[in-house]
């Protein structure tokens, strides 16, 4: 079964998306870097890694479905943030629109009825709902030590525990 064209436009502005989520994520993890935050900045990297991940399996579906993958240009990304707070609400923030596009594409396939196109997007569904409920969990704490440095510093220490857990097999 052929790629409706609509599909195969909305997977490359996904593939595209996720790329520049990877580029933000990278650009929010400099600025940790940058404010002696190696916790968060490490967070952010393994947010970064995935969804260059996500990136890829889209790009890979594209090509197994005898799409053609099309990249556009990334953006620059928001080098600078007032707080920590304002990362994590910037993350949720483009965490919630790959959402939005990704529920988009499934609506599409299933108007188009490309099965195939709605079993792939199912992981992706189930992700975002854990990838939001993540960022969202963050900024509570975040929202929780307000501007106590021993609270930013726990959580510092708290987030970067992540990179030292081995990250789940790619599907």
């Amino acid at each position: 079964m052929k790629l409706h064209p609509d599909i195969e436009r909305a997977i490359n502005e996904q593939i595209n998306l996720e790329f520049l989520s990877a580029y933000a994520y990278l650009a929010m993890a400099a600025w940790f870097e940058h404010k002696s935050l190696a916790g968060f900045a490490s967070w952010m990297t393994l947010q970064g890694r995935e969804e260059l991940g996500h990136g890829m399996k889209f790009f890979r579906y594209l090509n197994d479905r005898g799409g053609r993958v099309l990249l556009e240009a990334v953006p620059k990304p928001k080098p600078d943030f007032a707080t920590p707070l304002e990362a994590f609400e910037t993350s949720l923030q483009h965490e919630q629109s790959v959402s939005t596009c990704i529920n988009r594409i499934y609506e599409l396939a299933n108007q188009h009825k490309d099965y195939p196109t709605m079993s792939f997007l199912r992981w992706f569904l189930d992700e975002q709902v854990e990838e939001e409920k993540t960022v969202r969990d963050a900024i509570a704490k975040l929202k929780l030590v307000g501007e106590s440095e021993t609270g930013l510093f726990h959580l510092d220490n708290q987030l970067g525990e992540r990179a030292k857990t081995p990250p789940a097999a790619e599907t």
